[in-house]
C-alpha cells in the first residue's frame, strides 16, 4: 500500500475526530459519549433489534451491550426481548430518550452548520460534494465477498431477487425453467462457487462460477441490489469470481447477457470480455462474452 496515502487517511482521520468533538466525552456537550449518543440516534422512534445495530455499527457485543445497559441506565432506553423470539432482543426509546434524541438532532443541526459557516459559497458546495464522495467510498469499503453456499437464506435472497429483476427488465419477462439452469449443486464446490456481497451483514450482490474441467467455466447469477450501484461492487464481485477460477485453473470465463442488462453489458466490456458467436443456446441472451484468464 502506498505510504503517502496511508499517511492521508490517518491525517484526515484525525482532524474529523476532532473537528467533529469525538475526543470529548461529552459530545454535543451532553452528559454521553459519542458511541453513546450515535446509538440512541440509531435506535430511533420505532426501535431496532439489538443484532441489527451490532451489525449497522460494527460493534463488539460486549462493548453494544455496555453502551445499552448505560443508556438503560440513564433511563433513555428500554431492552426487552420480542413475544414471538425470546433470543432477539430490541431496544426502544423511552419518552425520555425520545426528547433526548431531539436534542441531539438539534446540536448535530448546529455542528454541522458551524462546519460551513466560516466557508465561502464555492467552499461550502466543494466539502459538501467532497463528503458525498468520501461517504460513497467509505462505505465501498466496507463491502465484504466471500463464498458462501448457494442454499445459505443470503443467496437464497440474491437469487430471488435477481430473477425478479430480469422479470421485471426482459421484455417479455423472464421464466427460470425457461433459462439454462444453474441449479444449487453447481455452483456448490468442486462443481462450481456462489459469492454473495455483504454490507452491514446484509447480502447486497452475488454472482456464481460453473466449473466445466479444461473447458471455459461459465459466469452465472451476477446481480447488484440497486441501492449499491455505483459503489463498484458489481466489480469486486466480478475480479472475485475471476481470482476463483484462475486457481481452480480455469484458461477462459463464458457468459452471456441480455440487451436490456446495459450495465451488465458496459461492466463485462470494461472487464476485458469480448463479445463472441453464440456457444450455447440460452433463450433470453443477446449477447455472448468470452475472457481469457492469465495464468
Amino acid at each position: 500500500m502506498d505510504v503517502a496515502m496511508v499517511g492521508q487517511v490517518r491525517r484526515f482521520n484525525r482532524m474529523v475526530t476532532q473537528r467533529v468533538g469525538a475526543l470529548n466525552d461529552r459530545f454535543l456537550a451532553r452528559d454521553r459519549s459519542l458511541g453513546e449518543s450515535r446509538l440512541l440516534w440509531e435506535i430511533g422512534a420505532k426501535g431496532r433489534d439489538v443484532r441489527s445495530l451490532r451489525a449497522q455499527l460494527g460493534l463488539d457485543s460486549g462493548y453494544l451491550s455496555r453502551l445499552l445497559r448505560s443508556l438503560e441506565e440513564s433511563g433513555l432506553i428500554t431492552v426487552e426481548a420480542t413475544k414471538s423470539d425470546k433470543r432477539v432482543r430490541v431496544a426502544r426509546l423511552t419518552r425520555r430518550g425520545s426528547s433526548e434524541r431531539a436534542v441531539l438532532d438539534r446540536r448535530a443541526d448546529d455542528l454541522a452548520e458551524s462546519l460551513l459557516e466560516p466557508l465561502g459559497a464555492r467552499q461550502r458546495e466543494r466539502l459538501v460534494a467532497a463528503m458525498s464522495d468520501v461517504e460513497r467510498l467509505l462505505t465501498a469499503s466496507m463491502v465484504e465477498v466471500a463464498p458462501i453456499d448457494p442454499g445459505h437464506p443470503h443467496a437464497q435472497f440474491c437469487l430471488r431477487s435477481y430473477f425478479s429483476e430480469l422479470d421485471r427488465r426482459f421484455e417479455k419477462g423472464f421464466d427460470p425453467t425457461k433459462s439454462i439452469p444453474a441449479d444449487d449443486e453447481e455452483m456448490r464446490p468442486p462443481a462450481g462457487l456462489f459469492l454473495v456481497a455483504t454490507l452491514h451483514a446484509q447480502p447486497i450482490g452475488s454472482g456464481a462460477l460453473k466449473f466445466h474441467g479444461k473447458n471455459p467455466a461459465e459466469l452465472k447469477r451476477m446481480w447488484v441490489v440497486e441501492s449499491a450501484r455505483g459503489l463498484g461492487v458489481g466489480r469486486r464481485i466480478l475480479n472475485e469470481l475471476e481470482a476463483h477460477a484462475k486457481a481452480h485453473g480455469v484458461r477462459a470465463i463464458h457468459l452471456e447477457t441480455n440487451g436490456s442488462l446495459t450495465e451488465a453489458i458496459s461492466l463485462y466490456r470494461s472487464a476485458g470480455y469480448k463479445e463472441v458467436a453464440p456457444f450455447n443456446s440460452e433463450p433470453y441472451a443477446h449477447h455472448w462474452f468470452e475472457k481469457r484468464i492469465k495464468t
